[in-house]
């Protein structure tokens, strides 16, 4: 009988920088150890999936109202603590550069390259008024049930 691969899924809640980064590292870290990955993003963590460009999309005006009080992808992101205005994010990127580390764009693009499994959740996007073309190529839209599917087989499951 062969082995099995080990699995781990990450639920991203937080749409904070530092937060998605970390989520991030350990995904890319287990799909580095050959694991299957899953990260489910929900709420605000979905700000990881956005396209920084504008989407022109047919939306209500409560979408509207959300989608411009969101940061649009990972660049845009502000710390969970010391965010200082935005200043935070950029003396992050400066040390990140300093000490040629990956920024989170990168580590999202090194996770679809590993395979790392995207979930955007669906009813979040509903909620929020987020549509699938206004989210990065190459991740799939679920619900919980999608997630529960995967989690229930994960050797780790985080929620961050």
């Amino acid at each position: 009988m062969s082995e099995q691969r080990e699995k781990t899924t990450i639920v991203l809640f937080s749409g904070d920088m530092d937060k998605a980064m970390a989520a991030f590292i350990i995904a890319n870290g287990a799909a580095a150890y050959d694991q299957d990955v899953t990260i489910f993003f929900t709420f605000w963590g979905l700000n990881a999936l956005r396209k920084e460009e504008h989407v022109p999309v047919n939306k209500g005006f409560l979408e509207k109202a959300f989608a411009k009080m969101m940061p649009k992808g990972p660049s845009k992101m502000g710390l969970s603590k010391m965010n200082f205005g935005g200043l935070g994010p950029k003396m992050i990127d400066h040390v990140i550069k300093k000490h040629n580390a990956m920024s989170l764009p990168q580590l999202v693009e090194l996770a679809k390259e590993q395979g790392v499994k995207l979930v955007a959740c669906t009813m979040t996007m509903d909620l929020l008024g987020l549509q699938k073309e206004e989210l990065i190529d190459g991740i799939d839209l679920g619900g919980v049930a999608a997630y529960l599917g995967d989690a229930n087989d994960a050797n780790v499951n985080l929620f961050i």
